[in-house]
C-alpha cells in the first residue's frame, strides 16, 4: 500500500498526464480542470510547508532543490542555474537574467531548456514555439492594457480606504511577527510608483533602454527623506499615481509593447511593467486588513 505522500505524488502525475491525454483529444475544458487541480494540490502543499524564515538559511533549501532535480534527471541546466541564483543570493544580491535565463519547459514531455528555444524538443520532437515559458512572477502578463490602466486608477482609491480612521501611531505600530508595519507598506507601494514612474520615461523616451534591477522592499523599513506622517506618504504616493496615468492615457497602444533590457527580468515591455506593478500594489491589502484588525480597527 502505498504511503500518503506517495499517493499524493501518483494522483498529481495521474491529473497532468490524463490532462494531457485529453488536451490531445480535443478536450480542453476537462484537461483545463484537471490542471488546475494538479497546481492547486501543490500550492496547497507547498502553503502548508514548514521552511526557515530567514533567507540566509535558504542556501541549504537550494541545495535540496538542486539534488532532487538531479535524482530526477529533470535538467543539468536548471540545476547549475539554481546553484549561481543561491550563490548571487549568498552575496547579498539578487541573480541577474544572464546567471537565471528564463526556463522554457516542452507542453508535451517535460524537457527543460534555459533560454528561447532555438531546435525542436531532443525527447519528443515537439516544435520550439509549443514550448512553455516561465517568466519570474506572473504580474509581468497579468493584465491588458486596458486592465492594467484600471487597475492602476483603482489601488489608491483603495488604499485610502484601507487607511480611514486609522490613527499614526497604529499605522506605525509594527506586527508581532516582525514584518512590516501600514506605514513601512504604504512607503514600499511609494516607492514601487517611483520606480514605474521613472522605468516608464525610460522605456518611451529611449530605444532599447537597459533597465536597473531595484530591490525596493529593501527600501521600505528606511526613513531617510520619508514625509512624518502615513497620510504625508501616501498623498505623494497617489500624486505621482496620477501623473503615471495621465502618461499612459497620452501614449498611442502600439507604445505599449516597447521594450528594454532588464537586468534581473530579460526583456520587458511598457505593458508587462504596467501590468507588474498594478497586479503587484494589490498583494499588500490583506496585510493592511490584517493590521488593520491587529489596531482594534472593525470593519
Amino acid at each position: 500500500m502505498p504511503t500518503p505522500n506517495e499517493q499524493w505524488a501518483d494522483d498529481l502525475v495521474h491529473l497532468c498526464g490524463l490532462a494531457a491525454k485529453l488536451e490531445g483529444e480535443g478536450q480542453y475544458n476537462i484537461a483545463k480542470l484537471l490542471r488546475a487541480a494538479a497546481n492547486a494540490m501543490t500550492r496547497r502543499a507547498a502553503y502548508r510547508l514548514d521552511l526557515p524564515p530567514d533567507t540566509a538559511r535558504m542556501d541549504i533549501e537550494i541545495e535540496r532543490a538542486v539534488a532532487a532535480l538531479s535524482t530526477w534527471e529533470v535538467s543539468a541546466e536548471m540545476a547549475a542555474a539554481l546553484t549561481r541564483g543561491a550563490a548571487a543570493m549568498a552575496e547579498g544580491r539578487l541573480p541577474l537574467i544572464h546567471e537565471t535565463p528564463h526556463p522554457y519547459v516542452c507542453r508535451t514531455c517535460g524537457q527543460v531548456v534555459l533560454g528561447e528555444p532555438a531546435a525542436r524538443c531532443p525527447t519528443c520532437g515537439a516544435r520550439p514555439a509549443t514550448f512553455r515559458r516561465f517568466l519570474p512572477v506572473y504580474w509581468l502578463d497579468a493584465l491588458d492594457p486596458f486592465a492594467a490602466l484600471e487597475r492602476l486608477r483603482q489601488t489608491p482609491a483603495e488604499v485610502a480606504t484601507l487607511l480611514e480612521g486609522l490613527s499614526e501611531d497604529v499605522m506605525n505600530r509594527q506586527p508581532e511577527d516582525g514584518g512590516w508595519s501600514i506605514r513601512n507598506i504604504v512607503s514600499h507601494l511609494r516607492d514601487a510608483q517611483g520606480v514605474l514612474s521613472f522605468r516608464l520615461k525610460v522605456l518611451l523616451e529611449h530605444e532599447n533602454p537597459s533597465i536597473e534591477s531595484q530591490a525596493v522592499f529593501e527600501w521600505a523599513s528606511r526613513e531617510q527623506d520619508r514625509p512624518p506622517t502615513t497620510q504625508e506618504i501616501f498623498d505623494s504616493y497617489r500624486a505621482s499615481r496620477q501623473e503615471t496615468i495621465a502618461k499612459l492615457e497620452s501614449i498611442p497602444l502600439e507604445d505599449w509593447w516597447r521594450s528594454g533590457r532588464h537586468e534581473e527580468f530579460g526583456t520587458v515591455t511598457v505593458r508587462q511593467q504596467a501590468s507588474y506593478f498594478a497586479s503587484h500594489e494589490i498583494t499588500h491589502f490583506p496585510q493592511i486588513e490584517r493590521l488593520r484588525r491587529q489596531g482594534g480597527v472593525v470593519d
